[in-house]
């Protein structure tokens, strides 16, 4: 079978890696295909530029290669409708419809959807001008969540902890600080506890768990700072016991599925969910519709399974048929370098030497690199550059590995956080 992913960053990357381990592909014969991909999947799939949102290109080229399998990587085509296109000329599809990435593309769509069914969230109110935000900060207490309704590359949150604060954020928001994507803003009742993040697989009716992980938002160590697109990443998230994982699955992620098809806009892919671990129990903070970054790096790691049968059995909606999942009973850490600037502008053209770092278990999954034409030099081409990842027997060893092989790596004009699973190893685990 030949499969296509679409995209070009670390989590993509990962994905590459593990198709290529695919029985379809290692062994039946199968071509990899990656667009636009990047200079890490070069050597596992056959890299190419495609105008993702031009939907009759991307359907001529799967039709021209016998693309079996379309994998989807990143939010905005799947919000912009891409997989509905290949959908209706009959070419498998992992990742949502359009009216079904709403739950990503939206925070008010998907706060009124957990008003329907009842899933724990936390108290909202969604704000189309700056005078009703205003207005509506009155009804909440400090710290303030402010969210930008829309896709936001991951940064549209900001956590205000005064009134002051909060007015001068709303102002920025609504005057263009996100783009279109802060035009409407959701305000939150702020949730105590601890984030992780719990993923699923499902065909829109059946509902198959993926593991759990947990990301380092801050850019600084200690988590401090910024909130960034994510620094760091391990799985599995041992906060989330088995026992707040089946409550989790039962009360959110079950009665989601469940509400998308009674609203007639069945979903069907991953989903993930951004859960806090109250007193009251976990309660969501926000759905993505695609696989997390750089949580799917740690989560690839792990995974024993071969992939392509699980993806396509969801695009197929024959999720029912397949065995659960298996992981690897080990820890996977992921630590992401990144230019030099990064949340804000990032240094780009930085020369990267990778020289052995892979050469005693890690992965270096990229995310933001080009290859020089001129010299053939490998080089930063983004804010999150590298996602170095390794596994261990458990936390401390997976982080030690992931770390040994950061150090082998020449990047001058990079950074990393040094304390990448902190909580866990604090934890014993």
């Amino acid at each position: 079978m030949n499969i296509l992913v679409l995209g070009s960053g670390g989590r993509e990357h990962a994905l590459v890696w593990k198709l290529a381990q695919s029985r379809a592909i290692a062994q039946d014969g199968g071509k990899l295909f990656a667009s636009p991909g990047n200079p890490g999947m070069e050597g596992l799939a056959e890299c190419f530029t495609m105008d993702l949102t031009d939907h009759e290109l991307v359907v001529g080229f799967c039709e021209q290669e016998s693309i079996g399998l379309v994998v989807i990587g990143p939010e905005a085509p799947l919000v912009d409708g891409l997989a509905d296109s290949l959908r209706g000329e009959g070419i498998s599809t992992f990742g949502p419809s359009k009216a079904a990435a709403q739950l990503e593309g939206s925070k008010s769509f998907t706060k009124a959807l957990c008003d329907r069914a009842g899933i724990p969230t936390a108290g909202y109110e969604h704000c189309t001008s700056l005078e009703q935000a205003l207005a509506a900060l009155d009804r909440f207490s400090p710290p303030y969540v402010l969210k930008a309704d829309g896709l936001a590359a991951g940064k549209g949150v900001v956590l205000p902890e005064t009134r002051a604060e909060a007015e001068a954020a709303l102002a920025d928001m609504f005057d263009g600080q996100f783009g279109d994507a802060g035009a409407e803003v959701v305000i939150e009742e702020f949730m105590a506890g601890e984030e992780a993040s719990l993923f699923a697989l499902t065909d829109g009716a059946t509902v198959m768990a993926f593991g759990t992980a947990q990301d380092h938002k801050r850019v600084g160590d200690g988590d401090t700072g910024p909130n960034t697109g994510g620094m760091g990443a391990y799985s599995p998230a041992r906060v989330l016991t088995p026992e707040l994982q089946a409550e989790a699955m039962a009360k959110i992620i079950i009665p989601t599925v469940r509400q998308m098809a009674d609203d007639g806009t069945p979903y069907s892919g991953v989903l993930y969910a951004g859960l806090m671990l109250t007193d009251e129990g976990p309660k969501l903070v926000e759905y993505n519709c695609r696989f997390g970054d750089p949580e799917c790096q740690v989560l690839m790691m792990r995974l024993e399974s071969d992939l392509a049968d699980y993806l396509l059995a969801c695009a197929e909606d024959r999720l029912g048929s397949q065995e659960p999942l298996k992981f690897a009973n080990e820890v996977a850490l992921t630590v992401v370098m990144a230019a030099n600037g990064y949340p804000g502008t990032p240094e780009k053209g930085g020369v990267i030497d990778l020289r052995d770092a892979e050469a005693e278990g890690a992965v270096v999954f990229h995310a933001g690199t080009v290859r020089d034409e001129e010299d053939d030099s490998l080089r930063a081409s983004g804010g999150r550059v590298l996602n170095v990842t390794a596994r261990g027997a458990d936390t401390k060893a997976a982080q030690e590995a992931a770390y040994a092989a950061v150090d082998r790596i020449d990047f001058a004009s990079g950074f990393c956080r040094h304390d990448i699973g902190w909580r866990e190893i604090a934890r014993g685990n």
